[in-house]
């Protein structure tokens, strides 16, 4: 028999790939940090001798989600300015309390929180954004967690940067440093095209294609946006980023709202990616994607939380969820978008956005192991007939018991557990409860000032 670090029997398996397929009684072989084989539970047993056995009898078994567009540290921003349209909450609440707040504590301790959030809500992978990048790669690290870090790339200056050259220094430098990490990975990441000027999306441009980075950027979120671009710029944005080389299988669209179906079929035969923000872009009034039509044009599609002060929670299958209902009622199509669907842009989908397909995203012999289980034996997930239907409209967060990254078990029975740490959730709540008197404070002194650019 063949020795394998873990052996994971599950009464369900969910593998994304062949696309809505459901395998009973079926287990995982885990070794190396990677999937080794994959078949009925009794034949596997017959062939593997496995380190550690793990039998979940009443769990669906998924590759782990994929967070296509987040802003971690935001988490400890949660609740500030709620129910403001998407300007005035910038203006008048974030970027001042990002100017007086932000530090590499700051982003270090929010990270971490928030990537506890994630996985447990079994999101295993996240693309952020936001300044301080060695922190918040280190912190998400911290917690076991893949990250793909974004080279947060703005016109103006911040307590982290002077202006966009240094954002580029430092962030290419964060890069270097944390090379040789399996976990970590970067993005360049310039904040959106109202806020970095042409020459240095030019440069960007060249440098993903010499550094072989994708291009993470917010685009065509508003309305207003696109008007203010055609004013200041005689294009709409995602035209104006084509004329400066950045339309490409690079590019991560991030929001997409507003696109005309020339849009829509640029970004498809250009092999670009968007990623689908729904509670953020609905709870802003900001728009929706038109995610149907984009897949129907062949574009792939993501999935993305946001950032906590813009959607509250870091769930990608309420998500996914909310993204099938939305093209359903944007199509005027039940069938639009259905759950085995959904479920392959919080995973694949998003995988592929970020250059890791070959990696993440389906559950595949020679794929890493990133896994979580659903226990769907609750009351709520009674009963169960269609599965991947139950996990998209039934399951939510709650249900996620289990949780492998790299095939290391970083949550079990609902408890963080990398590196074997037994207090690591208190750990990271006593870290960030201080910040809570402290935003508060800072708001009473900042909210009757005037606005102020971002950062």
């Amino acid at each position: 028999m063949q020795s394998v670090d873990t052996l994971i029997e599950a009464r369900w398996v969910v593998p994304v790939r062949p696309r809505a397929t459901v395998l009973e009684n079926h287990a995982l072989a885990v070794s190396g940090g990677r999937i080794v084989a994959m078949g009925p539970s009794t034949e596997l047993r017959s062939h593997f001798a496995p380190q550690r056995r793990v039998v979940l009898d009443r769990h669906a078994l998924l590759p782990g989600l994929v967070n296509a567009h987040g802003h971690c540290a935001m988490s400890l921003l949660r609740g500030v300015g709620d129910d403001l349209p998407l300007e005035r909450w910038l203006r008048e609440h974030i970027w001042p309390l990002e100017r007086a707040l932000v530090d590499p504590a700051f982003v270090y301790d929010g990270t971490r929180l928030a990537a506890l959030e994630m996985l447990r809500a079994g999101i295993t992978c996240c693309s952020d954004s936001y300044f301080y990048p060695a922190e918040a790669a280190l912190a998400m690290r911290n917690l076991g967690m893949r990250a793909i870090v974004g080279i947060m790339t703005i016109d103006f200056p911040s307590r982290y940067a002077s202006d966009a050259d240094d954002y580029l220094r430092q962030g290419l430098a964060a890069r270097d440093s944390l090379s040789a990490d399996p976990l970590i990975g970067f993005t360049l990441a310039p904040h959106a095209p109202y806020t970095v000027n042409d020459a240095t999306l030019v440069r960007i441009a060249s440098l993903a294609e010499e550094l072989d980075l994708q291009v993470h950027i917010h685009v065509q979120e508003t309305a207003a946006e696109i008007a203010d671009s055609l004013r200041d710029h005689g294009q709409r944005p995602l035209a104006r980023l084509d004329r400066l080389g950045l339309v490409s299988e690079r590019l991560i669209a991030v929001h997409a709202a507003h696109l005309d179906e020339a849009e829509i079929e640029l970004l498809a035969r250009r092999g670009a990616s968007v990623v689908h923000c729904p509670s953020s872009n609905l709870k802003l009034a900001s728009g929706v994607a038109p995610v149907a039509q984009l897949l129907a044009a062949g574009a792939n599609v993501a999935i993305g939380t946001d950032g906590a002060a813009s959607n509250n929670r870091l769930d990608i299958l309420r998500e996914a969820s909310l993204a099938a209902l939305l093209a359903k009622m944007q199509s005027g199509d039940p069938t639009a978008l259905p759950a085995w669907q959904a479920l392959e842009c919080a995973t694949l989908g998003g995988a592929q956005a970020l250059g890791l397909q070959e990696r993440i995203g389906t559950l595949e012999p020679g794929k890493e192991a990133d896994l979580l289980a659903l226990d769907l034996s609750s009351v709520e997930n009674q009963p169960s007939y269609e599965i991947v239907s139950q996990v998209l409209y039934s399951a939510g967060r709650e249900h996620v018991s289990h949780v492998w990254v790299g095939g290391n078990a970083v949550l079990q029975e609902r408890q963080a557990c990398a590196g074997g740490h037994a207090g690591l959730e208190q750990e990271v709540l006593q870290a960030a409860a201080p910040w809570h008197n402290q935003v508060r404070q800072r708001r009473r002194g900042l909210l009757q000032d005037n606005p102020v650019q971002p950062g």
